[in-house]
């Protein structure tokens, strides 16, 4: 199946789908994961290594994080190159006064949300996916 750029197909396709758990952000010093740390996303930075990872692998490992996020992925297979996507559902959640963080994966999609109030960011998106249909 082929990456989709349509805007209107890629907002009414998303299929908004909330992982079960609970994710954190934390830094490490150096380039690698540390063992025993299994990250959904690293951003390598100038200042440490980024880990998003289950929380209770940073409570295990005594990393400090300061936010617990649900993550949600949208599983239409959204071209890279595609426009639009994260603008419309940014603005939707930040519309309902939920922060978004967003990372591009090669196939989907996935935000990272406060925990508590993951499931009000998935009825918006279905919401959104809904008015595009």
């Amino acid at each position: 199946m082929s990456a989709e750029r349509d805007l209107t197909r890629l907002v009414a396709g998303m299929r908004p789908e909330l992982n079960p758990g609970r994710f954190v952000f934390v830094t490490v010093d150096g380039s690698t994961v540390p063992p025993g740390l299994h990250p959904v996303v690293t951003v390598a930075e100038s200042e440490g290594l980024t880990l998003v990872l289950p929380q209770q692998e940073a409570d295990a490992a005594s990393l400090p994080y300061d936010y617990v996020a649900g993550w949600i992925t949208l599983r239409v297979h959204s071209a890279l190159d595609a426009v639009g996507l994260t603008a419309a559902v940014s603005r939707r959640l930040a519309d309902a006064g939920l922060s978004c963080n967003v990372v591009a994966g090669f196939h989907h999609d996935h935000l990272f949300v406060e925990y508590a109030r993951a499931g009000e960011a998935l009825t918006a998106l279905r919401h959104l996916a809904e008015q595009a249909a």
